[in-house]
């Protein structure tokens, strides 16, 4: 399905909008998406008809369920789940007579049709060639998002690179930083599989080729992103979803392969013998800006594209927006491996909204002996990119994991003393909260024996400030015994929480979480748990006082003590972009006026920067 296709399926179901005036690159697509993708049920899929270039840009066209299920040519993600799911019962289930042998022939030929095939013609993406002094990054409408990022970012790309020993090649997504029209940032981090062919070609001192393809078909741009194990090609992913094979095509300038309808393609190399270059700050999926660091620099010798192509584009940030809903999809579709090839007694996985990804992960397990909780969290923190989760509820089979009410219920009645596992392992580089980058402490709280039954907690009315603790709010408390706290941050250094919840009788709660005064008032419960996810080191910033856990869910002071040495900036638009767009709403004809988010989360600003000096 060509982009250009997936447009007309968009429209023909109500699911996009067009916005006819001529809208920048630089900030003010990013402001209008970021409204209309926090919408209930993620909004619409905007098309930007006229960028200031020759090609139109598409943004959030997989920022729902439905336009997911869409993207990936389904009804329901289930539907994959399923698929997947008796694929794999067929591969792995005993054969024990040659007629159950014989059984799964169908099967593997119908496999054996989606992986992809090589064409010895051009492709639709190499009808328009810009080569030499022709190459020029300005012609294309390469967004800047957020005021504080190093510049414009191509925000969709999809990075072409081969093992130089196998040949094997990977499809990864790596955000580019142009750093000028002919040069970009390539931004894999040490745990990506773009990062490891780089550290390959570097030990045997040669330059290394890399494509990028830009658009196509939205499977392409979700396999990108999905988890597979290492060696295994995207592309092959992409041919299952699809139900038939990628087509790819040689690129001009190298010798690697790219899907031959995609809409641009940029051919170069990175040349290992050459320093790294700064990258950054960049507005990430963490709700945070991700600062800056030493990453190579990628060469551009060709660009290619379609004579009638659409530059697609995506905005990252405070949840929830378009990412959110491609990990869900990961979630339902990787759920049958998980199941059957690493932790059978896994039932469900729940990846909430609040955990961007990585932070949060509930699973439901069949438990049948003591320690298989402990064996579960050990397991999923080794498979795969599950190594990045730092926090891990673990709930029985009767539980719906995706029902807060239950998994409330149930930390009601936890025992700290009991029910928390501890470890330490790998985490996200973009996780900002832990001291040394990519490594730090996890959690998991096991709820498999834990009492669901209701309870009811005793909540005084007032509170006297104390020990730097000035406001409370006791919206989770009477049911849950969950309070929350805020305190002022100058304050940082001399909180005093046990004290504050002792003279105050909230000495009774199970969880209490100590947030800057700044998220006090608008902040719902969801938003408290991303900020507390985010912001935490679960052995630095969590501790049991009697039978309560106390949470420091707080901005932390860069540098002090364990703390990490920087500490980013949330990130928001500034309030000229928030004004601009507000009296240019009605100009852009998509309806009644939403309110700018950014407004609410300003108030979580530490620094006019992108990180708290």
């Amino acid at each position: 399905m060509r982009l250009r296709e997936f447009i007309d399926k968009l429209e023909a179901e109500g699911e996009l909008l067009r916005i006819k005036a001529k809208v920048d690159t630089r900030f003010e697509m990013c402001e209008i998406v970021d409204r209309i993708s926090k919408c209930e049920g993620g909004g619409k899929a905007v098309l930007f008809e006229n960028s200031g270039t020759a090609y139109p840009v598409l943004m959030n066209m997989m920022g729902s369920d439905r336009r997911m299920a869409m993207a990936l040519g389904v009804d329901s993600l289930d539907d994959i789940s399923r698929r997947i799911d008796n694929i794999l019962k067929g591969v792995m289930s005993p054969k024990h007579s040659l007629w159950e042998k014989l059984q799964m022939l169908p099967l593997l030929k119908d496999v054996s049709k989606w992986f992809p095939q090589r064409s010895t013609k051009r492709g639709e993406c190499q009808e328009v060639v810009w080569q030499g002094e022709d190459v020029d990054l300005g012609k294309l409408p390469i967004i800047t998002s957020w005021p504080h990022d190093g510049g414009a970012f191509i925000t969709l790309p999809m990075v072409v690179t081969a093992d130089p020993e196998t040949g094997i090649p990977n499809l990864g997504m790596y955000r580019m930083q142009i750093f000028d029209n002919r040069t970009t940032g390539m931004h894999w981090h040490r745990h990506k599989t773009g990062a490891r062919h780089y550290d390959a070609y570097k030990r045997l001192g040669r330059r290394m080729p890399v494509s990028v393809a830009i658009g196509g078909d939205p499977t392409y741009i979700y396999s990108a992103t999905a988890p597979m194990p290492d060696n295994m090609d995207e592309m092959l992913l992409a041919g299952m979803l699809r139900e038939k094979p990628v087509k790819l095509v040689k690129c001009l300038t190298n010798d690697l392969w790219v899907p031959a309808d995609c809409d641009f393609v940029l051919e170069g190399y990175v040349d290992t013998s050459e320093d790294l270059t700064i990258e950054g700050p960049f507005g990430d999926h963490t709700g945070f800006y991700s600062l800056t660091d030493l990453y190579p620099k990628f060469h551009i010798e060709a660009i290619t594209s379609r004579r009638d192509a659409v530059y697609p584009a995506t905005i990252v940030g405070v949840p929830p927006m378009e990412d959110a809903y491609i990990a869900k999809a990961t979630e339902r579709i990787f759920l049958a491996p998980i199941r059957l090839a690493v932790q059978p007694e896994v039932r469900d996985l729940y990846m909430p909204i609040e955990g961007t990804a990585h932070n949060i992960a509930l699973v439901s397990i069949v438990k049948r002996y003591l320690g298989q909780p402990n064996k579960v969290a050990q397991g999923l923190w080794g498979a795969g990119q599950m190594m990045f989760n730092k926090y891990m509820v673990i709930a029985p089979e009767e539980c719906d994991i995706r029902s807060k009410e239950e998994i409330l219920k149930r930390i009601a009645s936890l025992d700290p003393h009991k029910n928390l596992i501890w470890s330490e392992g790998i985490l996200d580089v973009l996780d900002h909260a832990t001291a040394t980058t990519g490594y730090g402490s996890k959690l998991a709280i096991d709820l498999t024996e834990v009492d669901a039954t209701p309870r009811s907690f005793d909540v005084p009315r007032t509170a006297k400030p104390m020990g730097g603790v000035e406001l409370f709010n006791t919206e989770l408390a009477k049911s849950y015994g969950i309070l929350i706290l805020y305190a002022e941050r100058e304050y940082h250094d001399t909180i005093d929480v046990e004290r504050y919840i002792s003279e105050n009788n909230f000495s009774q709660m199970r969880v209490v979480a100590l947030f800057d005064n700044g998220a006090a008032g608008y902040m719902n419960p969801s938003d408290l748990l991303w900020l507390a996810a985010a912001n935490t080191d679960p052995k630095r910033d969590i501790r049991i006082v009697g039978e309560t856990i106390i949470i420091d869910a707080r901005s932390k002071r860069p540098g002090y003590g364990a703390n990490p040495p920087r500490f980013p900036n949330v990130v928001t638009s500034h309030p000229d972009t928030i004004h601009h767009v507000d009296n240019r709403w009605q100009e852009y004809g998509i309806g009644e006026l939403i309110e700018s988010p950014s407004r609410r989360y300003r108030k979580l600003w530490l620094a006019e920067s992108a990180q708290w000096e």
